[in-house]
């Protein structure tokens, strides 16, 4: 699609830019609280409405556990053998046994988006046990507090922007954006940034919710991998193009392995 050169759109998006650069929030130099006035105005700038902003970021407070695990960060190092051993055997029977349940939702996926369901139940099982353990962290206090920090700070204050936009379209309340203490939300993890690109409603009640709905859930992790270049009927063993986006869903390789193995052990379940 082409379109047509407009100065006046020019002069106002030069105007929004402007804007925004001038309420850009410095990380960690002043109080959390300036910080935090000064990310408002920015993100009023940048189109977000007063509402969701009110709702989302009234009465935030900094959160030094977060960035305590933050700066604790390790190199992941287990090995291919210990971790595929530690986590697929336990969790083999009850994701065989969800393929099954899902088989018609899965059947659909597969058809929309080329990804099997083996492999969807694999990261959903290896993420947050099937939905089990989807983290308790509030979601926007801890982007806040990771954006307030300078270590990457411009990457958090974009992902915290993109959570009051799941909040602003009505995906999730902000009470109940809960997750892992990075910001991960939802059954099988994502990032705000790619919620609000990947997120799909496939239950078809109006929402993209990744808390509660598996078929959502389900789809919304098949949109991303084919958002990635996932090739449909291909294998995905190391080496091979989807292995590679396997990667892009987990930089780790041994993760990324472990995946595909426990994708591969569920596909040879009876």
């Amino acid at each position: 699609m082409t379109s047509r050169f407009s100065p006046g759109a020019f002069a106002l998006g030069a105007l929004l830019l402007t804007s925004a650069q001038s309420f850009a929030a410095p990380c960690g130099g002043g109080t959390f609280e300036a910080w935090l006035d000064d990310f408002k105005k920015e993100a009023a700038a940048k189109g977000i409405s007063q509402s969701a902003i009110a709702a989302g970021l009234t009465g935030l407070a900094l959160d030094k556990s977060v960035l305590a695990r933050d700066h604790a960060q390790k190199v992941f190092g287990q090995t291919f053998e210990e971790f595929s051993g530690r986590m697929v055997p336990p969790r083999l029977s009850r994701g065989s046994n969800l393929l099954k349940q899902y088989g018609s939702v899965l059947s659909r996926i597969e058809q929309s988006y080329g990804v099997p369901g083996e492999v969807l139940v694999a990261i959903w099982g290896l993420e947050t046990d099937f939905g089990v353990n989807i983290g308790k962290f509030p979601t926007i206090r801890s982007l806040a507090t990771l954006a307030y920090d300078c270590r990457r700070s411009e990457m958090f204050k974009a992902e915290l922007m993109d959570a009051l936009r799941i909040i602003e379209r009505g995906d999730i309340a902000p009470q109940e954006m809960r997750g892992a203490w990075a910001g991960e939300i939802g059954q099988t993890q994502f990032m705000p940034s790619s919620y609000v690109k990947f997120a799909v409603d496939f239950d078809g009640n109006g929402r993209r919710d990744l808390l509660r709905s598996p078929p959502d859930v389900l789809a919304s992790t098949a949109n991303f991998l084919a958002g990635h270049g996932w090739q449909r009927g291909k294998d995905w063993e190391p080496g091979s193009a989807n292995f590679a986006v396997l990667q892009q869903w987990n930089k780790s390789e041994v993760y990324s392995r472990t995946i595909g193995y426990f994708a591969t052990q569920l596909s040879h379940t009876p």
